[in-house]
């Protein structure tokens, strides 16, 4: 029986875990449980922001298998410059995300 749940949790990969760790978090079982959860995950959206959420995280958990977080990142840099962003302005954006040091270097680097 486990093992039949856990099959189904891995096939679903990170977006499974995901839903597993907020169903846990809302004290609820059952239905009332995956509900919860999924609205919580939406935020303002509701369910339907928390199924979108799931669907967004699938496709961003293959490109992070695919390519790793530091290729993605860059290019989400270089698209940023294509965009007509300033170095400046995307230096403060980087500034306020929640990243290490040694990433925020790396893209002040990259941006020279």
């Amino acid at each position: 029986m486990l093992d039949s749940v856990v099959s189904k949790i891995v096939a679903l990969g990170v977006p499974g875990l995901v839903l597993l760790v907020a169903m846990a978090a809302t004290g609820w079982a059952g239905g009332a449980a995956i509900v919860t959860a999924l609205a919580i995950l939406g935020g303002p959206l509701g369910m339907l922001g928390g199924i979108a959420l799931l669907g967004v995280m699938v496709l961003i958990s293959h490109a992070l298998a695919k390519y790793g977080f530091r290729k993605i990142f860059e290019a989400c840099v270089r698209r940023f410059e294509a965009q007509g962003m300033s170095k400046e302005e995307i230096l403060r954006r980087i500034a306020r995300y929640p990243i290490s040091k040694d990433l925020k270097l790396r893209i002040s680097q990259l941006l020279q």
